[in-house]
């Protein structure tokens, strides 16, 4: 009896063993096929990779600073521009 029932468990352990390895195959198989189709779906939504979103992300933060220099340069240069004018005036005006 004792072989008996030794021999059914290491029938029942093979066969589940089996199981686990056929579940963790189609388990497998399932993801690749989810994630065929998400990827089908976002490349027909148009939908922006992530390393091109950080690119053009980068490129727009160094166009605001670059912004924020000529802004400054330019009252700089109005300034400058304005003092000239005046004494221009100043000096007709004596």
């Amino acid at each position: 009896m004792t072989q008996t029932s030794g021999r059914f468990f290491d029938e029942l352990g093979k066969l589940l063993t089996g199981d686990a390895g056929a579940a963790d195959g189609v388990r497998k198989e399932v993801e690749s096929v989810v994630r065929a189709q998400a990827e089908r779906v976002l490349r027909e939504l148009d939908v922006v990779q992530r390393e091109e979103f950080e690119a053009v992300k980068a490129m727009a933060q160094k166009a605001r600073e670059e912004n924020e220099l000529l802004k400054e340069r330019i009252a700089a240069l109005e300034a400058t521009a304005a003092k000239a004018g005046a004494k221009g005036k100043s000096k007709k005006g004596s």
